[in-house]
C-alpha cells in the first residue's frame, strides 16, 4: 500500500470516527451536560456573589443522586433494547429497601438483610420475565401491576412504619450505603462497575449481540436461533436486580427506609436511559448512554432547585425531556434512512 492510500485510509477511517459520534445520541447529551454544567456553575451563585453550584457538597449531591438512578437506568437499558419496558422499578425498589430493612431491625446479620433485598427484587423480575416472555403478556401491563403489587405489599409488610434500628450490623450496613472509596461515594462506584459490565456485555458477548437482535426483529431473531424467552427474561431479571442494589444502597445512605422508598423513580429511570440514546422501539442503547443521561436529568433537576422552581415542577420538564429525546430520535432515524 502507497503512503497516498495509506493516508487516504486513515482519513477515511476518521471521517467515519466522526460521522458515528455526530450521529451518537449520547455524544450530543455528553456536550448538553458539559453546556448545562458551565452554565449552572455561571449562575449558580446567591445573592452575596458565592459559588452555590460548583461547591464538593453540590458535586457530591449531584454524584448521590445520580447514582441512585444510574444503577437502575443501566437495568432498565438493556429492557428497552429488546423493546420492552419496566414500570416497576421503583416499587421494586421500595420493596426490597423494605425487605432489606426489616430483615435488618429483626436481628439477622448485613449478609442475610442484603440477600433478602437482593432476592425480593430478583422475584419480581422472574415473575415480570416469565408473563412477559413465556406467557407473552405486554410488558406494559405486567410491569404495570408489579408496580401496584409490590408497592400494595410494601405498605402491607412494612405496616406502614419507618425502619431506623437495623441490628447488630448497623454500622456496616451504614457504611456500604453511605461509605466511599478513595473519596468516591460507593453508589458511584457501584455504577461505574455496572456501566462497564453492561457495556462489555452488549459490545462483545452473544448475550448483548442478542439483546440487540431482539429488538431490532424479534421474529427474525427467532427464525436464526436466538433463545429470545431466555433472553428476554435475564434483561427483566438484570433489570429488577438493579432496582435491588440501588435500593440496598440508598437505604444505606439514609439510614432508615420507609414505604414511599422509589416512588416515582420509574419515570426518571426510563428518562435517563432515554434521553441517554434508548429507543422505545427496541435494538438501540448503550450503557455510557444510561450513565450520561442519569447525570444530565440530575443536573436538570438539581438546576431547578437551584434556580427556586417548585419541586413539583420537576415531573413537568423530566417529562418534556423524555418527549424532546424521543422525537430527536425519530428525527435522526428518518435521516439516516
Amino acid at each position: 500500500m502507497t503512503d497516498t492510500s495509506l493516508t487516504k485510509a486513515i482519513e477515511s477511517q476518521t471521517h467515519s470516527v466522526w460521522q458515528q459520534l455526530y450521529r451518537s445520541q449520547p455524544f450530543w447529551v455528553t456536550i448538553a451536560a458539559i453546556g448545562l454544567c458551565v452554565v449552572l456553575s455561571w449562575a449558580g451563585t446567591d445573592s452575596r456573589g458565592e459559588q452555590v453550584f460548583f461547591t464538593a457538597q453540590n458535586f457530591n449531591n449531584v454524584a448521590l443522586n445520580f447514582s441512585f438512578i444510574g444503577i437502575i437506568a443501566i437495568g432498565m437499558t438493556a429492557v428497552i433494547i429488546t423493546a420492552g419496558i419496566d414500570l416497576s422499578v421503583g416499587s421494586v425498589m421500595g420493596l426490597s429497601g423494605i425487605a432489606t430493612g426489616l430483615t435488618l431491625s429483626s436481628g439477622y446479620g448485613v449478609e442475610a438483610g442484603i440477600a433478602a433485598g437482593l432476592l425480593t427484587a430478583l422475584a419480581c423480575g422472574l415473575i415480570n420475565g416469565f408473563l412477559i416472555s413465556y406467557v407473552g403478556l405486554s410488558p406494559f401491563v405486567v410491569t404495570l401491576g408489579m408496580l401496584s403489587i409490590c408497592r400494595s405489599l410494601a405498605l402491607v409488610v412494612s405496616n406502614n412504619k419507618m425502619f431506623y434500628e437495623f441490628g447488630p450490623d448497623e454500622d456496616i450496613f451504614v457504611s456500604i450505603g453511605g461509605g466511599s472509596y478513595f473519596g468516591i461515594a460507593n453508589s458511584l462506584v457501584l455504577m461505574l462497575i455496572l456501566t462497564v459490565f453492561l457495556g462489555f456485555m452488549l459490545n462483545y458477548t452473544a448475550w448483548g449481540r442478542h439483546l440487540y437482535a431482539i429488538g431490532s426483529n424479534e421474529n427474525a431473531a427467532t427464525m436464526t436461533g436466538v433463545p429470545v424467552k431466555a433472553v428476554k427474561m435475564s434483561a427483566y431479571l438484570f433489570c429488577s436486580l438493579t432496582a435491588g442494589m440501588s435500593a440496598i444502597m440508598i437505604v444505606g445512605w439514609m439510614g432508615s427506609v420507609t414505604n414511599a422508598l422509589g416512588m416515582i423513580y420509574e419515570l426518571r429511570v426510563i428518562a435517563s436511559a432515554v434521553i441517554g440514546g434508548a429507543d422505545l422501539m427496541g435494538g438501540v442503547g448503550s450503557a455510557y448512554g444510561a450513565l450520561i443521561g442519569s447525570f444530565l436529568v440530575e443536573l436538570i433537576r438539581n438546576g431547578l432547585l437551584m434556580a427556586g422552581v417548585d419541586p413539583y415542577w420537576q415531573g413537568t420538564f423530566v417529562g418534556l425531556f423524555i418527549i424532546f429525546a424521543v422525537a430527536l430520535e425519530k428525527i435522526r432515524s428518518h435521516r439516516s434512512s
